[in-house]
């Protein structure tokens, strides 16, 4: 039941997203072969830090989707490759892994593995201090999000079951290819895909730094022969999967000394969740509670392995032909159609790659989106170079307005190059210039680099899908009028 990746838009993004300095590590595509399933990814590879700048719009403050937002020492990106693949970028501290050649090897090594049940590591980046690693990117939140915070609906008990058979074979997988340790396992550690499905995140097969602690959360949580010795083992991580038993059981984070308590005392209603009345009987609920119970053992080698904890979970599965997006009552593919989106005259223009409409557009909003530039120019204009770069800026406002596309594309690169001030517009300007020029590639890059100048801005969302969809790419170019009619919402509404 695992997300796929179809054989076109994989292809596509192999050969799209190879961007200049990135550098592929392996020729073909990585197949997984767990439960008979084939899944299809890149194989994995370096990216320049630039790149994964341009993927997350300058680290935009926007596109953070880490648990503690930018005040956590490594910070989690979201952001899409060359303006397609969807990825989640973890910027690690500076002092994080002073040795570049170890933080290479870790990260190759994780990134070998290939399963539907993780949110693979699809690369990295290691230039002077930055250390970052790129991964999958999954839309539908954390099982902490879904467990103790949701708003509509608490999971329903088939999902929880799921859940917890899914980790388990995400951590069987990981230990059979010899990467049975997980730093920190926990609820924000699960993530759900597309489809709704249960993955586990890669982020945890490496350290947070060369000689970083395994576990950041409460100590309370932590196994306790860590506490003694410093080090994670293999039944550290079935330890914190029993803790992870406990909080789809219960739908809190209880921690396991008061957990064990209760089981003693067999006061399994304090233990349950009360959303899950009338949903499971007393024997699937007493059978969790006692693989819970055998997880958190205080003696490691009491502890089942993970095979046996997937061979245990496997026989409770219910509901086991409904797609996870059912039981989570939630669309497939993680959101709404673009047909049922309230879209813009802009937004409904680009859908059509109607460029003509777009030029209107866009000459008749002219530079209202460029907040403070006017102000900027102004006080410069003394220095001849500003004075030459204002010319520039006229000379493609007018070639623009008379459909002069070529000359504008010349204009508005010398403002560009010139770099003396930063303009959205221009280079949304630019971007529909290159359309009208069949140059498709060039249009998604400036697209690309109006949203680092602003990252929330829906015009260039917006002018992103018309360009993708020139280049034939239609599932990408949704996306973008998603993200785009998701600002545009945002902040009609104020937030």
């Amino acid at each position: 039941m695992g997300a796929r990746v179809s054989k076109a838009t994989s292809s596509c993004c192999c050969l799209r997203g190879q961007l200049p300095g990135s550098t592929r590590l392996e020729n073909a595509d990585a197949v997984d072969e767990d439960q008979g399933e084939a899944y299809e990814l890149p194989a994995f590879q370096e990216y320049s830090f630039e790149q994964l700048r341009l993927a997350t719009a300058g680290f935009a403050v926007d596109n953070i989707v880490s648990e503690h937002g930018e005040k956590a020492p490594n910070v989690v990106y979201k952001g899409k490759l060359d303006a397609q693949r969807r990825i989640a970028v973890k910027r690690f501290n500076r002092s994080a892994w002073p040795d570049p050649r170890q933080f290479l090897d870790e990260a190759k090594s994780v990134g070998q593995l290939r399963s539907k049940r993780l949110a693979n590591l699809l690369g990295c980046c290691c230039e002077g201090d930055e250390r970052l690693l790129v991964a999958e990117y999954m839309p539908n939140d954390t099982l902490a999000k879904h467990l103790f915070h949701w708003e509509t609906q608490a999971m329903k008990w088939p999902m929880r079951l799921r859940v917890v058979l899914y980790l388990s074979e995400a951590l069987e997988y990981c230990t059979s290819k010899g990467r049975a340790l997980y730093h920190d396992l926990n609820a924000y550690r699960v993530l759900f895909d597309d489809d709704c499905n249960p993955r586990l995140s890669c982020f945890g097969l490496m350290k947070n730094s060369r000689d970083g602690k395994s576990y950041s959360t409460n100590l309370a949580f932590t196994p306790p022969e860590y506490m003694r010795t410093g080090r994670i083992t293999p039944e550290s991580v079935i330890y914190s999967f029993g803790t992870l038993l406990l909080d789809v059981l219960s739908g809190k984070h209880i921690p396991p000394s008061h957990a064990l308590d209760l089981i003693r005392d067999r006061n399994f209603n304090m233990l349950t969740d009360s959303c899950l009345v009338g949903q499971f009987s007393n024997e699937e609920g007493t059978e969790l509670v006692r693989l819970a119970s055998r997880c958190l053992h205080y003696e490691p080698r009491e502890r089942p392995n993970v095979r046996s904890m997937v061979q245990a979970l496997a026989p409770l599965q219910k509901d086991v032909e409904t797609p996870s997006y059912e039981l989570m009552d939630m669309p497939q593919g993680g959101a709404s159609s673009v047909q049922s989106l309230p879209l813009s005259p802009l937004a409904e223009a680009c859908s059509r790659k109607d460029l003509t409409a777009i030029h209107e557009i866009l000459e008749k909003t002219g530079y209202k989106d460029d907040e403070g530039t006017a102000n900027e120019l102004s006080f410069q204009m003394w220095t001849n170079q500003m004075q030459d770069t204002l010319t520039s800026k006229k000379k493609g406002d007018s070639a623009f307005r008379q459909k002069d596309f070529t000359t504008a594309i010349d204009c508005y690169s010398q403002f560009i190059d010139v770099g003396t001030m930063v303009s959205p517009t221009i280079y949304a300007r630019r971007c529909l210039s290159y359309l009208m020029n069949d140059m498709a590639e060039k249009a998604v890059s400036d697209a690309m680099q109006a949203l680092v100048i602003s990252p929330t801005w829906p015009t260039a969302f917006y002018l992103q899908a018309a360009a993708l969809l020139s280049l034939g790419m239609e599932n990408e170019a949704q996306e973008a009028l998603k993200d785009g009619s998701a600002q545009e919402t945002s902040s009609s509404s104020g937030h």
